[in-house]
């Protein structure tokens, strides 16, 4: 059921900082409830058929969204982020009224431009201009006034050249600019845009980028899907964070970021074979544990980054020891060693070691880049005993940025500008 459109038009201060709550709302979604019908069983052929009388009459029923409520105000960004499976997509196309709900309300004020794939709608048969002309039609515009949009949307995705090609002859990189050039020459109230955001070489992505910064400064109620974190971060105003149909998040796109990422690596899980001991036994020594752990002692399998780095390690000395030394090697994912601690290890009343069960914890500040990291293991005594494991366990670091390089330290740089000539 649409709602009126409001007149009012955000400033560019507004725009940046995000609509305030007097605002009023471009779409409502209450108590939206969505599910599927799935064949237990897929029957392809009149044999499987004829085999097979009642196989489709049996279902499973797979929840997709479970009672969702939200509120997106005009001129936001607004953010959907969440796993695959997570009810996204869906959302989206009840929102586009591609879906029909099982229940719940949907209310979108002002005129819809869905954008679910790009380049859906194009006749390869036919050229780039006329492309451009059928489209345009199709959303709403009249011939005449998409003539008269024709060149900058060919200018935008830089094809002057290939104008009058059919689009059978078009690369696919061809297609995207195309695309994503007609779409931003939509004229409506709100856009719904999946997984769309940059397309074709680095100077188009910039283009594209530049695009939706300005529609942002425009005012323009915008919904974005998509897997990008730091598009979130870039663009939206607010975001959500979807989770086996539940809103599980909702607020700062910074905030909602930090929620996705630790779904993607929940600490608590450990899953077999990623982390854990591996054990070796050496001469005189046996490596039995090792493990990164959380503040609690539970052994994980990631951490985000700038969380400190807890490894714990437990060794049995097999043979007569007075000293020994433990050490553990950090390295990434392509061997490259980042950082060595270690420590000694004597019995206090100075009588020789053997038997006995050696604990090692370290606690190390975090400034690893994102992705996997291992830890190698070595025990070392000068009565001959050693030991050295490597991969013994890994872990993953993220939410890190990716400057380039092996570590992500913190710091603070700045510039200035002098006056004056260099002779």
């Amino acid at each position: 059921m649409p709602m009126p459109a409001s007149n009012a038009t955000a400033d560019k201060s507004q725009s940046v900082l995000g609509p305030g709550p007097s605002t009023p709302p471009a779409i409502q979604v209450e108590e939206l409830f969505k599910s599927f019908r799935i064949p237990t069983q897929k029957v392809d052929s009149l044999k499987e058929r004829a085999v097979h009388p009642f196989s489709s009459r049996e279902f499973r029923e797979l929840k997709a969204l479970n009672g969702v409520s939200f509120e997106i105000r005009q001129g936001e960004f607004f953010g959907i982020v969440g796993r695959n499976g997570s009810g996204k997509s869906t959302l989206l196309k009840l929102l586009a009224s591609i879906y029909r709900a099982d229940r719940g309300t949907i209310r979108i004020a002002g005129r819809l431009a869905p954008f679910i794939e790009l380049g859906v709608g194009f006749n390869h048969e036919l050229t780039a201009r006329e492309n451009v002309v059928l489209n345009g039609v199709m959303m709403g515009l009249t011939a005449r006034e998409m003539r008269r949009r024709l060149d900058r949307v060919i200018d935008f995705a830089e094809l002057s050249d290939f104008v009058d090609l059919k689009l059978k002859n078009y690369s696919s990189g061809m297609l995207v600019r195309l695309a994503f050039s007609l779409m931003m020459e939509v004229d409506a109230d709100v856009l719904l845009i999946d997984e769309v955001l940059a397309v074709g070489d680095a100077a188009f992505q910039q283009k594209c980028a530049d695009a939706f910064h300005e529609m942002k400064v425009a005012g323009k109620t915008i919904v974005l899907v998509t897997h990008d974190m730091s598009a979130v971060e870039s663009y939206c105003h607010r975001a959500l964070l979807l989770s086996d149909g539940d809103i599980q998040h909702i607020g700062e796109p910074d905030e909602v970021g930090r929620e996705y990422l630790k779904l993607n690596f929940p600490p608590e899980v450990v899953a077999a074979g990623e982390t854990g001991a591996t054990k070796g036994e050496g001469k005189g020594a046996e490596l039995r544990a090792c493990w990164v752990e959380d503040e609690f002692g539970q052994e994980i399998s990631s951490l985000e980054s700038g969380e400190p780095i807890r490894l714990h390690v437990e060794v049995k000395l097999l043979n007569e020891v007075v000293s020994a030394y433990i050490g553990l090697v950090v390295a990434n994912a392509d061997g490259l060693g980042l950082f060595e601690i270690g420590t000694p290890v004597a019995s206090l009343d100075g009588l020789p070691i053997k038997g006995d069960r050696v604990v090692v914890t370290a606690t190390v500040e975090n400034s690893l880049v994102a992705g996997r990291h291992f830890v190698h293991c070595a025990v070392q005594s000068p009565q001959g005993a050693s030991v050295f494991v490597s991969n013994a366990t890994s872990f993953i670091v993220y939410g890190a940025d990716q400057p380039g390089g092996v570590i992500a330290p913190k710091h603070k740089i700045e510039s200035v500008v002098q006056a004056g000539d260099w002779r």
